[in-house]
């Protein structure tokens, strides 16, 4: 018997090259039990005229799965499920059984429950899609990084690739950081201090773990990042929420008995204000006078494209009271989680021997890539690329706001990929952003960025990193259309 050809189609959007598609979905058919042993295939021709793909492209398809033995071949007969092709398992899932275990008793922590919301999965099938930290794949250097990652693979790097670093790093990697990526923020630093992260978050989790105890105090910025407040509730610490006004956090209202100070200077998380020299340089007095250690999340010092950025916390530190995170994740894409830590050789040594207790190190091969598409000036390409793009996109966004009366709260004075918009104060964004789906246009509501069962309701986050630029002038109109309808 064989299998018709209208059994084949290929999904849109889909992931891979299109041999690596017909190779999956036929070899999915067999493993389905959907195409059984000895069932004839449709000829490389028919099937490329259904599939309107090469006729080469489907050959080469069946050429690797007959290499696997899910097809065999029979001369001029063409192709047939191999008889050695594997057998789909009987198997029904179990059914739920009830635990005896009392897990509300036996859980000494619980993780569950945070603030961080659930980002939308489905986002890149919305047509205005203003969300933030996604990857536009038009802007981005698949080419160069598919080649980096061959490089990567190649028999000159098995050792990267294969062995166990324990808790160590990529020398590479860690190089080009010191001698290229830190001293851009005005940062020298040598590779003892220097530690690979599972992207920003990570290195966030290792150093709360590292500085904070239940009897120790963390001042945080309010808004803040979610995942941080997440990571630090985790932790039992004291938590102090600060109000950051147009210049960012303000030292003046950091409490005195503050072992630990979280600030997102270059671009206030998620209000994108910039904090001014003066203040920084008061934040470290502060600092120093209450005896707190100060972390700076630099998550997004890349993406300055209105103004030069301003050294970094970190640059102005001559005590050692400053611990630097920062991020490729931003820069790259966000599935990379890639980031590093830069803090005094004591604090470098601790957090490291905690990643390796934890995972060892983030995976070899990851790093050589990462390390190769910096070294190679792929990264440097990539990052004015994206500075345009976004330079481009803001500049039609606030025109496009300003026409439509949005009010924005707060804007960076040096660039980044979001604005920070308010409504009317008894107005509600979460109720806004369930409305606006129906209208093809995403939002980020921002309550879940505030401290305190208080937190208010009317502020929003609309990012421009993920939305073609030609797409912003209808979207916006469209929130602004939803706003004013009774």
């Amino acid at each position: 018997m064989a299998i018709s050809v209208e059994t084949f189609f290929l999904a849109p959007g889909s992931q891979g090259t299109l041999q690596a598609q017909i190779q999956q979905m036929i070899a999915e058919g067999i493993l389905s039990g959907r195409f059984r042993r000895g069932e004839k295939l449709p000829s490389s021709r028919k099937l490329a005229s259904h599939l309107s793909v090469s006729r080469i492209t489907v050959t080469l398809a069946y050429t690797e799965l007959l290499a696997n033995d899910y097809l065999s071949s029979r001369g001029r007969s063409g192709y047939f499920v191999s008889e050695n092709a594997p057998v789909p398992p009987s198997f029904s899932p179990p059914k739920k059984r009830e635990d005896t275990v009392d897990w509300t008793r036996a859980l000494g922590r619980r993780f569950t429950g945070g603030v961080t919301p659930d980002k939308p999965k489905d986002w890149a099938k919305y047509r205005y899609p203003f969300v933030y930290g996604q990857t536009d794949p038009s802007l981005f250097d698949h080419a160069n990084w598919r080649l980096c990652a061959l490089q990567a693979l190649g028999q000159k790097d098995f050792t990267a690739l294969t062995s166990d670093y324990y808790d160590q790093d990529d020398p590479e990697l860690v190089e080009f950081i010191a001698r290229n990526t830190l001293p851009r923020r005005g940062i020298i630093a040598r590779p003892e201090e220097i530690l690979i992260t599972l992207g920003a978050q990570n290195a966030l989790w290792i150093t709360a773990q590292i500085l904070l105890t239940q009897r120790r105090t963390a001042a945080i910025e309010n808004p803040c990042y979610h995942a941080l407040r997440d990571i630090l509730n985790q932790s039992r610490c004291h938590v102090e929420p600060i109000d950051v006004d147009t210049d960012g956090l303000d030292p003046a209202q950091i409490p005195p008995e503050t072992d630990v100070i979280f600030t997102t200077p270059s671009h206030q998380c998620p209000t994108t204000a910039t904090m001014p020299m003066s203040r920084r340089h008061a934040l470290l007095d502060h600092a120093r006078d209450i005896d707190a250690l100060v972390v700076e999340d630099d998550y997004e010092f890349e993406m300055s494209f209105t103004d030069s950025p301003s050294p970094a916390l970190k640059s102005l530190d001559t005590e050692g009271r400053v611990i630097y995170v920062g991020s490729f994740s931003k820069s790259l894409f966000p599935g990379l989680r890639l980031g590093y830590l830069v803090g005094s050789e004591s604090f470098i040594r601790e957090a490291r021997a905690l990643r390796a207790s934890v995972l060892r190190h983030p995976p070899g091969h990851i790093q050589r890539t990462a390390a190769y598409f910096l070294s190679l000036g792929h990264y440097d390409a990539l990052i004015r690329r994206i500075r345009e793009a976004l330079k481009t996109r803001r500049a039609i966004m606030q025109t496009a706001i300003n026409q439509s009366g949005l009010d924005v709260a707060c804007a960076g004075a040096f660039g980044g990929s979001s604005f920070w918009m308010q409504l009317q104060a008894d107005r509600d964004s979460q109720d806004l952003a369930d409305t606006l789906r129906n209208h093809d246009v995403l939002i980020e509501p921002g309550s879940s960025f505030f401290s305190g069962e208080q937190a208010p309701k009317h502020f929003y986050r609309l990012g421009y990193s993920s939305i073609p630029a030609d797409r912003i002038p209808d979207g916006i109109a469209r929130i602004a259309s939803v706003l004013k309808s009774p």
